[in-house]
């Protein structure tokens, strides 16, 4: 398990799966936003990625998020579009409803951002969010991610588009907190 102040990051174990289904990926607004397309749903006993995480994959880690504390499920982080050649890749997660505004974003972060630099050797790593998603915003920049670029009008979610913000980090640039 990969360990930050707040959270553990661990593989996807079965019993996480129903909750996943049910508070995270049943939503349609929170899957709308989250997706790179349309919502759709997810049936019962599919081996679907986003909720089984397939281990084949070598461009895409998927994790589950705990609290440290306590061992409680609280979301999925996952680090995707791995590319070994140019050494990138993206960072996404999300939180059930009830870990929501108590910190664990910025916690989340920071242990992909460490597990992309340290343990795969990444040279550079990026966040693709949604303008209006503050809190993953903060999130990255309380990291040291830097915003490069806004992609006006680019995401169509829930009958209108919305702006997306692009913001990256390279190793160099990089100060990790101090780990135990």
């Amino acid at each position: 398990m990969l360990k930050g102040e707040k959270v553990g990051l661990r593989a996807r174990h079965e019993e996480d799966i129903p909750i996943l289904r049910t508070e995270l990926f049943d939503d349609v607004v929170t899957g709308s936003r989250a997706e790179g397309g349309p919502w759709r749903p997810i049936r019962p006993g599919s081996n679907d990625p986003r909720l089984v995480g397939d281990d084949s994959k070598e461009g895409v880690v998927p994790f589950s998020v705990v609290e440290l504390e306590g061992g409680t499920l609280i979301g999925v982080a996952t680090l995707w579009g791995i590319d070994t050649h140019n050494r990138t890749a993206h960072i996404g997660l999300g939180l059930l409803p009830s870990a929501r505004g108590k910190g664990y974003g910025t916690d989340i972060v920071a242990v992909l951002t460490h597990y992309g630099f340290v343990v795969r050797g990444l040279h550079r790593l990026q966040i693709d969010t949604l303008a209006d998603n503050h809190a993953m915003l903060r999130a990255a920049e309380r990291n040291g991610f830097v915003r490069e670029g806004l992609l006006r009008s680019s995401a169509w979610v829930l009958g209108e588009f919305l702006d997306e913000v692009l913001l990256g980090l390279l190793a160099e640039e990089w100060k990790p907190a101090a780990r135990s």
